[in-house]
Formats: structure tokens, sequence, C-alpha cells
């Protein structure tokens, strides 16, 4: 059920509101990626301007290199299906050569159904978070159009009826975790992108780091952000320290020169452990490799 998925060059999603185009190539030289949002970031009255302007942006030759060169450089964050905003965004954004659009509250695979209608030739990143969208990942996970899944928490502990999707101490309420674990294991099951909400506290750059380094560690490929000062913070977190290269090297030398199980500095090294090294070293080439600039 798996299907090729879009990579991009590294872990930093950006939000960006569409109605701010005076932001666009900053937001698109400090992050890995950007999320041009058409949605919660942009007030009703604006939202026929913002399409203007992404369109806008869109048709200028200069930006075609940002569309065509990584299918999820540039996405596109439409409003929810359930909206009167939901055709109007598609319509604006046909023609446009945008290959990735975000659907938040995404909640069945017939509303992917209704962007592919429009949009054929797009991935969708669907976002769950409401009660069903969460219950539903894992169909969602399975439509051939979807490249990614994002959870989202403020919005899941609102339809629920909560208040405050974190306790006092900041880590997340046992819902919040089922729901985020759910995402993961529905996207990584189908061979898709799991991409992790965002931390809304900008100005806390340790709680950040703490969070991005448990999502790189559990999984998440994508870790989403609403402030450019966050960027760093999370490509720094997802890069493997010294130390944990070095060690996943040396198990990796050993296994290779040996046959059958591993004894290694002390520790019987099985599969599980020997992909968890190839993980690590994975992760350190990508950061090699090179990321925009910060």
């Amino acid at each position: 059920m798996s299907s090729t998925v879009p990579q991009t060059s590294g872990p930093a999603m950006l939000f960006c509101p569409a109605d701010r185009p005076e932001r666009y190539a900053k937001a698109l030289d400090r992050a890995d990626s950007v999320i041009f949002d058409l949605e919660d970031a942009v007030a009703p009255e604006q939202k026929p301007a913002a399409r203007q302007h992404l369109r806008r942006w869109c048709q200028d030759e200069q930006n075609h290199a940002y569309l065509e060169a990584d299918p999820v450089r540039v996405v596109v964050r439409i409003n929810a299906a359930s909206t009167e905003d939901f055709a109007a965004d598609l319509q604006a954004l046909s023609g446009t050569g945008v290959r990735a659009v975000m659907l938040p509250k995404a909640e069945s695979a017939q509303q992917i159904e209704k962007i592919t209608e429009v949009l054929p030739e797009v991935c969708v990143l669907a976002l769950c978070e409401t009660p069903l969208g969460v219950i539903r990942s894992e169909q969602i996970a399975q439509h051939r159009t979807v490249s990614g899944l994002m959870w989202g928490s403020e919005d899941l502990i609102a339809a629920i009826g909560g208040s405050s999707s974190r306790t006092e101490q900041g880590q997340y309420r046992q819902v919040a975790q089922h729901s985020r674990a759910a995402v993961l294991l529905s996207a990584t099951a189908f061979g898709k992108q799991a991409i992790d909400s965002i931390y809304a506290d900008f100005s806390d750059a340790e709680g950040l780091a703490a969070e991005a380094r448990d999502a790189s560690a559990s999984g998440f490929v994508l870790k989403a952000n609403i402030h450019p000062s966050q960027v760093g913070v999370v490509r720094r977190a997802y890069a493997p320290s010294d130390e944990e290269v070095e060690y996943a090297q040396a198990l990796l030398a050993e296994v290779h020169r040996s046959a059958g199980a591993v004894q290694f500095r002390g520790a019987m090294v099985d599969e599980p452990l020997i992909r968890h090294a190839e993980n690590i070293v994975e992760r350190a080439e990508k950061q090699e490799a090179g990321a925009p600039s910060e």
C-alpha cells in the first residue's frame, strides 16, 4: 500500500502567512520547506487577497525553480473541506505549478479525492487534527496521493472540548500523546512521511529542542514551525551528535566484519539495533548534504 514519497532536504518546515508576500522569499531562504498558509494564519476578509498574492508569486518565472526542484519545498495549506474557502483555494491553485497542498482537519479519503479532482498533479499532506481525523488516519494514509501525515494538538483538543493540550509542566496530555503516536504509526505503516506538530512557544528554544529531539528519535521525518527562529533549533536537534555518529558507524563496521550475532562494546546487537544505527548514519549524511542557510 506504500508509494513513492517526496523527500525534503531537511527536517524544518515553516509556516508563512499567504497574505504576507514580502515574507515569502525570506521563509524559503530560512527553512527546508515552506507552508504558505491560506487557513488559520489569514483573517477571513484577507483570504481573497492571499490567494491573489500566492497565484501571482507562482506565475513569476523566477519562482518556478522552487516549484519544480522539490515537490514538497513549497506547500500550500488550503482551508478545510467543510468551508466555502476550500473550492476557492483549489481554483486559485489550478495551473500554478504548486505540487503539494496541506489539507487541515482532514477526516476522510473522500476529502482527498475532492482535491485531486481539481489538482490531479499534487501530492497531499493530510493534517489530522480532529478526533475523526486521528481515528481515520490509517485510512487517509493509504490514499494514493497522500505523501505525508501531520498531527495538530490545539485544534484536536478544542474539538474534543478540552482547554489545553499540555500540562502545567509543558508535557502533552495523554490524549495528545496518543494522537501523536497514532498519526506517526499510520504514516509510517504505509510509507508516508510523518510530520510533528508545531511548538507554539517560539521563545522557548530549550523546550522546542527537547521536543524536536524526541520527534526525530521517534521517527517523525519533519517538524512544523511557526517562527523563523525555530528552524535552526530543529535542524540542530535532528542532527545526530558526533558521539552518536561515531558509535553507529563503528557498530555497522563491526557488523560487516562479523557473521551472526554481534557483541559490541559490552552489549549484544541484533537487527533492530542495527537498523537504529543505519538511521543515525542516514540522518548524518543528510545533514552533511547541506540545507538552506539560517
